[in-house]
């Protein structure tokens, strides 16, 4: 399975971003589709994720309310963000997952994207 992410970029604080994966390869086994994000000396961290069946959806607390994480059932997931704060500053790595488990389980994801950096100014 390939990743590939694009829309990051410089945005406003209180400003929105969308974010795309495109996915290729044998995405039929695909069970979970995630949006992960990190920033230097931390530990990479779970922002949404979205189970490519039923459309179940996983949100961190920081960001409920403000992200979608979304699908079009093919091989593409999308994440929406609006009222950016600086803190959601950093890389965004899209990941994917073909075993069944908690879908917020970072050791669940085998493949990645390269990243894609979103930088919130104030």
């Amino acid at each position: 399975v390939q990743l590939v992410e694009s829309g990051g970029g410089l945005v406003q604080v209180g400003g929105s971003l969308r974010l795309s994966c495109a996915a290729s390869g044998r995405i039929f086994k695909t069970y979970y589709m995630g949006w992960f994000r990190q920033t230097p000396g931390k530990e990479r961290e779970l922002a949404a994720a979205i189970s490519m069946s039923g459309g179940f959806t996983y949100y961190e607390d920081s960001v409920k309310g403000r992200f979608t994480i979304s699908t079009d059932n093919a091989n593409t997931v999308y994440l929406q963000m609006y009222s950016l704060k600086p803190e959601d500053t950093a890389v965004y790595y899209c990941a994917a997952s073909q075993r069944l488990g908690r879908i917020s389980t970072l050791g669940l994801y085998d493949y990645w994207g390269q990243g894609t950096l979103v930088t919130v100014s104030s």
